[in-house]
């Protein structure tokens, strides 16, 4: 049986204005999670899991009932923010990574989603057990891409597996023997993608004091521009010391800052019913001193057609109809996206298509960058609509893909110049497209991205490049 020896931090970083990362660490468990959606509350869904977590953390002896447990953990994690977005749609789009695991005394059961990661450092070698849940980690699996070109790469932060309260979520769980000596850590991307992995172990190997390990990897991930939340978690595996499985566990980062709702508070906020209505009561009885032909006069005389029922009921379903026009035109009004105007990119408020008739959107700014100047995936992606969390995301969606299309319109305009002819052509290192050999004597292109060929011979892009969304 061993013990962990443990630290942890988190901090805003250099850029962000507040702290969506969150972590826990105790002597049997250890966790990372990042929350994202800006203002639609990512510290709010990081403190939701991380606090979740925190309740559920105890001592386990069978490895599989910690698969189980951190598995639980997830479900409810996930479950929790499901509840907080259907009390308040404004929050909707928040999420969270989970990256963290349980600790046994032998092993440590391991629950992943999202793009945070877990290293293990043995014997002065860094291993990266967990997967990311990234779009350029597929293009990387796909060979599309190298992991270097991936750190620059304008949609690394593109999560194609998250927390974010909706029934379809699927964790990676595994199970890490460990030993005498090692070392497990958990981060956030804001440290994982600003310090190459070589720097992180030289760091890890080379400082004993747990403490002064991870402030150094904090400012050198400020020192490398900190433009994210940096937060990690590191523990040890020593021998047994009854004194380091005592040490109470301890929240960081957003769980120490947000206050999670109760069930039901934001749903009481935003004017909703928090429960059943109550019964009405029974009519009072009046008593009356009038003959019986008299007050006969006065009760109420049953109605020989049906006609007060049938209006009722149609009060009813104009009020419903009602209701859930202004629910879908209040959740419409704080939903945006991107789509396709007059062949170009524009940034509409609202939900695409209409309602009998009636749009659901309008567009709130237009660009003046042509769809057709995009490669054929951003092309499709503009025309069936990219949903963004707020405005500021979109306008930020646009810039990228403003520099995408410019991008592509150098490369498109380069390939239509005839290849001038050399006597002698000279090999140059210059990276090209496999296959596609530059013409001798063609120009390197300009600012391109890092991989980005910088010699191309001139050809019309067949079916499957137009496939690839890297090309132009």
């Amino acid at each position: 049986m061993y013990s962990l020896r443990y630290a942890a931090h988190s901090e805003v970083g250099r850029i962000r204005k507040n702290n969506q990362d969150a972590a826990y660490a105790s002597p049997t468990m250890l966790l990372v999670c990042d929350g994202m959606g800006g203002a639609a509350a990512g510290d709010l869904a990081s403190a939701v899991a991380a606090t979740e977590a925190s309740k559920s953390d105890r001592r386990f002896e069978d490895a599989d009932e910690m698969l189980e447990a951190i598995a639980g953990i997830i479900t409810r994690a996930n479950g929790r923010l499901g509840e907080l977005v259907e009390e308040d749609l404004t929050i909707d789009g928040m999420g969270t990574t989970f990256c963290g695991g349980i600790f046994n005394g032998r092993e440590m059961a391991v629950g992943h989603i999202g793009d945070s990661r877990g290293y293990l450092l043995r014997d002065g070698e860094l291993t990266q057990f967990t997967h990311d849940h990234s779009w350029v980690q597929s293009l990387i699996d796909e060979g599309k891409i190298t992991p270097e070109q991936a750190a620059t790469h304008p949609h690394r932060s593109l999560i194609l597996r998250v927390l974010n309260g909706q029934e379809l979520f699927e964790p990676d769980l595994m199970t890490l023997e460990l030993q005498e000596g090692d070392r497990v850590l958990f981060c956030s991307d804001g440290l994982s993608g600003l310090v190459p992995d070589w720097k992180i172990r030289d760091v890890l190997a080379s400082h004993e004091d747990l403490d002064e390990a991870i402030q150094r990897l904090a400012r050198m991930a400020n020192l490398a521009g900190g433009h994210d939340n940096i937060t990690l978690v590191v523990g040890e595996v020593v021998a047994q010391d009854d004194a380091l499985d005592a040490r109470a566990g301890a929240l960081y980062g957003s769980a120490t800052e947000v206050e999670i709702p109760v069930v039901g508070a934001l749903a009481a906020k935003a004017g909703k019913p928090t429960g059943y209505p109550e019964s009405p009561s029974p009519p009072e009885v009046v008593a009356t001193d009038q003959e019986p032909e008299e007050a006969a006069r006065y009760a109420p005389k049953e109605q020989p057609h049906r006609w007060p029922g049938v209006l009722i009921a149609l009060v009813a379903i104009a009020l419903v109809i009602g209701a859930g026009a202004w629910g879908i035109s209040s959740y419409a009004q704080s939903r945006y996206f991107i789509a396709a105007e007059s062949g170009q990119v524009a940034i509409y408020n609202g939900l695409p298509g209409n309602i009998l008739g009636y749009p659901l959107n309008a567009m709130t700014e237009g660009t003046d960058i042509l769809v057709a100047d995009l490669p054929a995936f951003h092309q499709r992606a503009v025309n069936n609509t990219i949903g963004v969390a707020n405005l500021e995301a979109a306008r930020a969606t646009t810039q990228e893909l403003r520099v995408i299309a410019d991008r592509c319109r150098a490369v498109r305009e380069e390939r239509l110049k005839p290849a001038e002819p050399s006597v002698s052509p000279t090999p140059t290192a210059s990276a090209t497209i496999p296959g596609l050999p530059a013409a001798p004597g063609t120009p390197p292109l300009e600012n391109v991205e890092p991989g980005y060929p910088t010699q191309l011979a001139p050809m019309t892009p067949t079916a499957t490049a137009e496939a690839d969304p890297e090309s132009c």
